[in-house]
């Protein structure tokens, strides 16, 4: 029996769902029975019927997922499957620059701690920020965080202005403009697409800027047979697989790695093995407090009822 018909027989026995992030490495993404983005994937966590979770994306999904479901058992493949972006923000670091803005309406990024989202007011996904943002009233100041390059775009588009959080995704950070210039007169034709996480050279550079799930449906609306992608290059997978006709080129980094292109080593930890392991073992599972899942599930629900 291969690993992979020993996590589907597991599954079937235990009343489990894997629910998949894009930038998940390939073999994943073709078990999981659903794949996403931040947004689909809370909304996919928040109808869930079976008996357990299995998360393979990163810490904060899982916590999502858990927050959505208290009742059930959530597993996520490793624990070291963090994010360079929710370690950016400090429970206790952003409770005192919180305190500096006590009139403020507080809008985090879903790629935050559960100890975060609990202080927010309002949590976001990318696919829904700017939404989020434009139903505050106008005067009513904002506190967002934690990723200032989504942020410095959602004032951009919004005109709001917007106290940030300094913080940022290492992956998305990585891109270097002038290999991004170089590579597309290298291939002229093709469009330059981009995640808002990304620095404002890159997204300046780019003809449509959005959520991975907003990347994937502009590439299928699109005339374009080329693109070049600046987001974690695990997307690359997914448009293949709905658009092999296409041609999708990762966007290159600042480093000269294996592959070229951007890669989020915490998305990159889970591996089949690792699923296995936390399907057979039930662990390691995602616990949290009673009283900060409250806390926490409120600004998220307000996420899932204003999409």
């Amino acid at each position: 029996m291969s690993l992979r018909e020993k996590i589907l027989a597991l599954k079937e026995e235990k009343n489990a769902i894997i629910l998949a992030h894009y930038y998940q490495e390939d073999a994943i993404q073709e078990l999981a029975d659903f794949v996403g983005d931040s947004l689909e994937l809370a909304r996919k966590a928040s109808e869930q019927e079976s008996d357990i979770i299995v998360f393979a994306g990163v810490h904060f999904m899982a916590e999502t997922a858990k927050i959505l479901n208290p009742d059930r058992k959530v597993l996520l493949p490793d624990l070291a499957a963090g994010c360079s972006l929710a370690d950016h923000c400090p429970p206790d670091a952003f409770k005192a620059f919180l305190d500096q803005y006590p009139d403020h309406v507080v809008v985090t990024y879903i790629n935050c701690s559960a100890e975060i989202k609990s202080m927010s007011d309002y949590v976001c996904t990318s696919s829904n920020a700017e939404n989020i943002i434009r139903s505050i009233p106008q005067d009513q100041p904002i506190v967002f965080a934690p990723d200032k390059n989504l942020g410095r775009h959602l004032a951009q588009i919004t005109g709001r202005d917007l106290v940030l959080w300094d913080g940022s995704c290492i992956v998305h950070e990585a891109f270097s403009i002038d290999k991004l210039l170089r590579l597309h007169q290298k291939y002229p034709e093709a469009e330059i697409i981009a995640h808002p996480e990304s620095e404002t050279p890159v997204l300046k550079a780019a003809s449509f800027i959005g959520s991975t799930a907003k990347l994937i449906r502009y590439a299928q609306q699109s005339a374009s047979q080329e693109f070049i992608v600046a987001t974690e290059a695990g997307i690359l997978f997914e448009m293949q697989r709905l658009m092999p006709d296409k041609t999708f080129i990762p966007a290159p980094s600042l480093e000269d790695n294996t592959c070229a292109c951007s890669e989020c080593s915490y998305m990159k930890v889970n591996t089949l093995e690792k699923i296995y392991q936390c399907l057979l073992l039930e662990t390691p599972e995602i616990q949290l407090p009673r009283n900060l899942q409250e806390a926490a599930y409120q600004p998220i629900k307000r996420m899932l009822e204003f999409s």
